[in-house]
């Protein structure tokens, strides 16, 4: 059996029981149980899963540790958090994320003026907001509105031209002004494909000549006291833990420097985010080198280490780190459609009275195949099939003969696959990747998985039931839009494997787990495919509860929100079926029904079983 790499990614968070994945928590409910409750409503297509149990661990988790390092390290520092609202600004997930943070006093990031507004609006009292990203008068404007409203929060300056601002306001309003950090551009850059906000290269950031001036700014507005923070960032998903202590050494220093130059109400450092998640299910590669305890326990002792060498006071340690939240909080479940080699089943086959002696040959290999035969008989099949169709494209044998021929030797790998799973030869193993299965899913890999499309980034993937048998099919899975780059294909480094299903008589499920970071922000409406309908399902003692029920959009609803008039849309529909002149009224009448019924439904397709 494959447990499809659940103790590298899981972090515990899942389990296999009696040949289903299930939730480590609690009343532990299957995840084909609350599936089939939530479509037993008539609910189709993909489903969204929101889990804030998982929210609440890793807030937990962030907290724990850095408590732990700033224990073990005598450092006088306190730990800080704030969650950035770019990696996930959906409601259920923002409510999740400030109700299990609320014991931590858990912040938000902002990084837009509709952020800015979402955190204010949504933000524990008394709880940090910092605000990064370019920034313009007005957006400037509503950190002080924050700040007078009695909100804690922080404007991180990435350029001199916005401290000028920020020193204009506050020459002439009466507004209280907000604590300002800086954000530092480092010399020191992260690695892999998220890098980009770190090095001297970077988008964000002031040079060190423009941070003395920033200095010299503040004094001159008397407003230096209000610099509480510097604020850097080397990048998401953070592969290897040196660069991250090479930028901590260097912003460390930054800070000790400042602090002599006069910047007495200094007090925090905010590390900014990237902390790892581990999305790979295979053995042989990793997210990252370090666990949680090396990072904190990194940040705490280096920091530490600088001040104290400095004869600075330790700061205050910020951290925004969003994707380590709530990455793995959302599951998709998306139903298998079709497997594509379907067609080869031995019901299709269809035998004449007096069938080619190539194809009587194929059907007493198929019968007679056991385990001491099978490589012997499977060289057989293959042979034939290649005379099979020389003498199919010489006109000797007819498409009813060829359909058979296909059936019998697809039928005898997969036999022999099974009989030789436990110690495969590798020449059933190449079959097996050029015979892959194409397993064609109810979703959209540009709405769900843009990551996966755009970056190549991977996310664990395995069925939700079925567990307690072996998966021998190497699988590709294709999405429902009409485009080539909707595929997940196989690859034989990282290989998925799946079960042979018949879709005809039973449902077959995947889950795509750790895809609740950034993976909806950044999702794409290709071919008007909208966002998943959503749960948010809370585990208690005795079972479950399913909330926050967010249907996918209906296609009059999808239509609308790219600028179209839904009503003009259904009356224009409506009236050139009614305007047809070869059907009856009350065919006219039932259809104008159906039609109606269809355009108030979701875009995803919809299936009998």
């Amino acid at each position: 059996m494959n447990n499809f790499g659940l103790d590298i990614w899981a972090n515990k968070n899942f389990i296999i029981e009696d040949g289903e994945i299930k939730l480590n928590y609690k009343s532990m409910p299957s995840l084909l149980d609350i599936v089939n409750n939530i479509r037993a409503k008539d609910v189709k297509g993909p489903l969204l899963l929101r889990f804030p149990h998982l929210v609440k661990r890793q807030i937990k988790t962030l907290y724990n540790y850095f408590e732990k390092a700033i224990e073990e390290n005598s450092y006088q520092g306190k730990f800080k958090a704030v969650f950035p609202l770019k990696v996930n600004q959906f409601p259920a997930a923002v409510e999740a994320i400030t109700s299990q943070g609320a014991k931590y006093n858990y912040g938000l990031e902002a990084g837009s003026k509709a952020e800015l507004i979402l955190a204010m609006s949504k933000v524990l009292d008394g709880a940090n907001i910092t605000v990064n990203g370019f920034k313009d008068e007005e957006m400037l404007t509503l950190g002080f509105i924050a700040a007078h409203s009695g909100q804690n929060i922080t404007i991180t300056i990435e350029g001199l031209n916005e401290l000028e601002t920020i020193i204009d306001v506050a020459s002439k309003s009466n507004l209280k002004v907000p604590n300002i950090g800086i954000r530092v551009r480092l010399h020191s850059a992260g690695s892999g494909i998220w890098a980009k906000s770190g090095g001297m290269d970077a988008k964000f950031g002031l040079t060190s000549t423009e941070i003395i001036e920033a200095i010299k700014l503040l004094k001159d507005a008397n407003l230096l006291e209000k610099l509480t923070m510097i604020h850097f960032h080397i990048g998401s998903q953070i592969a290897d833990i040196a660069p991250l202590k090479k930028a901590l050494r260097e912003a460390g220093n930054i800070y000790a420097e400042l602090k002599k130059m006069g910047a007495d109400a200094l007090s925090s450092i905010n590390i900014g985010g990237g902390l790892a998640v581990e999305y790979d299910q295979h053995e042989k590669s990793h997210a990252r080198n370090y666990s949680i305890d090396e990072f904190s326990s990194s940040v705490v002792f280096l920091l530490g280490e600088i001040m104290d060498s400095k004869n600075v006071a330790h700061p205050d340690i910020f951290t925004e780190s969003g994707r380590f939240i709530v990455a793995s909080h959302a599951v998709l479940i998306t139903p298998v459609l079709e497997l594509f080699t379907q067609d080869y089943q031995e019901k299709l086959l269809n035998f004449k009275e007096s069938n080619p002696p190539l194809v009587e040959e194929l059907i007493e290999l198929n019968r007679l195949l056991n385990n001491a035969n099978c490589i012997e008989y499977l060289h057989d099949a293959l042979d034939h099939m290649e005379s099979l169709f020389t003498l199919f494209d010489l006109g000797y044998i007819d498409l009813q003969d060829r359909s058979n021929a296909e059936i019998l030797v697809h039928n005898i790998i997969k036999k022999a696959l099974y009989l030789k799973s436990a110690n495969p030869t590798n020449e059933l193993e190449q079959l097996q990747i050029k015979l892959q299965e194409r397993y064609l899913i109810n979703a959209s890999v540009f709405q769900s998985l843009p990551d996966y499309w755009g970056l190549g980034q991977h996310f664990p993937v395995m069925p939700i039931h079925h567990l307690n048998t072996t998966p021998l099919r190497a699988a590709s899975l294709w999405d429902i839009t009409c485009d080539s780059d909707g595929e997940i294909g196989f690859d034989p480094d990282k290989p998925l494997y799946l079960h042979d299903v018949n879709i005809d008589e039973e449902d077959y499920f995947l889950a795509f787990f750790n895809i609740g970071a950034y993976q909806e922000t950044l999702g794409m409406n290709h071919n008007l495919f909208t966002h998943p309908s959503e749960y948010t399902i809370s585990i208690n003692d005795s079972g479950y509860n399913i909330t926050n029920a967010v249907e996918s959009k209906s296609i009059l609803e999808i239509l609308e929100s790219i600028g179209y008039d839904k009503h003009e849309i259904l009356n224009q529909v409506k009236n050139k079926l009614s305007n047809a002149s070869f059907i009856t009224e009350k065919e006219k009448n039932d259809t104008l029904l159906q039609l109606e019924r269809f355009l108030y439904q979701n875009g995803y397709l919809r299936t009998t079983n």
